[in-house]
């Protein structure tokens, strides 16, 4: 149940996202412009959502036996505008040797509000190889 949450919540911001840059708000417009913002109805959608930055972005990760294993540094919303990977920082002190790794969203759980990847542990997670960022 709680998993399922946690992915629906995901899939609306997600939704979102998309919904917001590939469309326009009503309003109006004047020849060769054109207004930026959401609807009335829209911000009540918005209003309702889930914020990925509040219940995702900086969070500590668990594995199932409770050990803290990372922290979610980032999402990464392919071109088709989906969820498709979390990436979790492990290790590292300020920054400094942190490795970060690419895990598939649906392997995460939520769990009494924490974030839970089933498995794993800091030294697999290191073991994996390491994310990063096409320039």
């Amino acid at each position: 149940m709680e998993q399922k949450r946690f992915l629906r919540g995901v899939a609306m911001v997600v939704g979102l996202v998309a919904f917001l840059v590939s469309s326009q708000s009503v309003g109006a417009q004047s020849a060769g412009s054109s207004t930026i913002g959401v609807s009335t109805e829209e911000v009540k959608l918005v209003a309702r959502g889930w914020s990925a930055k509040k219940k995702i972005m900086g969070k500590p990760v668990y594995n199932d036996q409770n050990q803290k294993i990372g922290t979610v540094d980032d999402l990464i919303i392919t071109p088709d505008k989906s969820v498709s990977y979390a990436i979790i920082g492990v290790g590292g002190f300020l920054g400094i040797g942190k490795h970060d790794v690419a895990i598939p969203a649906n392997q995460l759980k939520e769990e009494h509000g924490k974030l839970i990847l089933p498995g794993a542990t800091k030294e697999t997670l290191k073991a994996m190889p390491k994310f990063e960022y096409t320039a």
